[in-house]
């Protein structure tokens, strides 16, 4: 049974992804970008980081650090604690990473940081870790979490062959689970050709997943540590042709 804990709804929405490596954390930035652009008071949250970096001010998130950059926000120690409040450094499966350092992500604790960030803020977005179905524990994946938090759901995928299949089993385990999802952001991970291949797996996610479309993101090429350029954000905004649908959500809620 997934726990659910929404008595206090949040705003925002929770971008997870059909795998690990499908671009959330570009997909996470660029929405960040436009919404605070927009004059939104969005703010980015890793719940759960693998492969944590040590730096002298101790382990940090890296994708909440790309997030921060690309937006530039620069949250008090205090904040940034609650935006990533696991930080595992072996880079594997949250719940590998928990077993190795002794302690697995409390959704307890995870929802008490969004509760907090989300007094302070207008809107949150939560970025997942994995793909949908990432264990957190023994017990549960990562769709306990997304459940416990209660906001609307971003399914971010990959644009070539094999993207129909994985996506459509992803949206099926999030309404299974009663979760809404807003859309599918396809993002495009390696530089290639838009074939008739690419083409039809829009229309066939669209049809057979019965959501929309909400961007199709073009390869960031130009996006790097330092939270990307100006002429590759620029790009992603005009990729995202469902920001207005995402914008809507927000207004409503």
């Amino acid at each position: 049974m997934l726990e659910s804990n929404v008595t206090d709804p949040l705003r925002g929405f929770f971008i997870t992804g059909t795998d690990t490596g499908v671009g959330k954390t570009v997909v996470t930035a660029g929405l960040l970008r436009g919404l605070r652009a927009r004059g939104i008071d969005a703010i980015p949250m890793k719940p759960v980081q693998t492969g944590a970096l040590s730096t002298p001010d101790g382990l940090r998130a890296p994708d909440l650090e790309f997030c921060l950059s690309a937006a530039g926000i620069c949250p008090s120690p205090d904040e940034r604690a609650l935006m990533a409040p696991y930080l595992y450094e072996p880079a594997c499966s949250p719940h590998l990473a928990g077993r190795l350092c002794g302690r697995y992500a409390d959704i307890g604790w995870v929802r008490e940081c969004a509760r907090r960030l989300g007094r302070a803020h207008e809107c949150l977005l939560v970025e997942g870790a994995g793909g949908v179905m990432a264990p957190l524990d023994d017990e549960r994946t990562m769709l306990a979490l997304m459940r416990a938090l209660g906001l609307p759901v971003l399914l971010v995928a990959r644009a070539t062959l094999g993207t129909i299949n994985h996506t459509l089993l992803s949206l099926g385990a999030l309404r299974e689970t009663g979760l809404r999802v807003l859309g599918v952001v396809v993002n495009h991970v390696v530089e290639a050709a838009r074939d008739f291949i690419i083409e039809d797996n829009l229309k066939a996610i669209a049809q057979f997943g019965g959501l929309p479309v909400l961007g199709e993101v073009r390869h960031m090429k130009r996006v790097a540590a330092g939270g990307g350029s100006t002429e590759a954000w620029r790009a992603f905004e005009s990729d995202m042709i469902g920001l207005r649908v995402i914008l809507n959500e927000l207004k409503d809620r």
